[in-house]
């Protein structure tokens, strides 16, 4: 039986370990769920995780640009990771949580996702042999040890493309 750990213990231990991801210390991989998929971002690549603040309606943009929140005084672009992809909308409640991916790029942006599923290790999955994924920003199919397929997401790439920085309505 796992030991229960306090909501607290579980943000300092993750803070703590994004914290040694960011000086280069520990390389790991951050799996979330995005609708019905799940996905994993390298560690170094990524910045805080938060509920969804409230959010603030931005008019003429897409169905998945979800507005704009307020972290700590600087305002991050929210855009639903699902729905990005033509998935099911992302409920911002509940275990939904806020991604800030672009401040380490130059891009105040954050993706909003399902649920975090906790940090992984590359040696956890095996590559997916099957077609590539279309999508530029998708750069490996992998899966687990239960064979669930995940979907490694490059976020340098995803960030400089036409599509995701686009969110204006046509």
């Amino acid at each position: 039986m796992s030991r229960r750990i306090s909501l607290r213990e579980f943000q300092e231990n993750l803070a703590h370990r994004l914290a040694e991801a960011q000086t280069g210390e520990r390389r790991g991989l951050l799996g979330v769920q995005a609708g019905n998929e799940n996905w994993l971002l390298n560690l170094a690549e990524t910045g805080e995780i938060l509920a969804p603040p409230p959010l603030a309606h931005v008019p003429l943009t897409r169905e998945w640009y979800r507005g704009l929140a307020n972290v700590r005084g600087t305002l991050f672009g929210v855009i639903d990771f699902s729905s990005f992809h033509g998935g099911v909308p992302i409920v911002a409640g509940g275990h939904a949580r806020l991604l800030l991916v672009g401040a380490k790029h130059g891009v105040h942006s954050s993706l909003l996702v399902t649920r975090v599923l906790g940090l992984r290790s590359e040696e956890d999955f095996e590559a997916d042999h099957g077609p590539p994924d279309a999508r530029p920003w998708v750069s490996k199919r992998m899966r687990d040890m239960q064979d669930h397929p995940w979907l490694k997401l490059d976020i340098p790439q995803l960030l400089a493309q036409g599509a995701f920085l686009d969110a204006g309505a046509d």
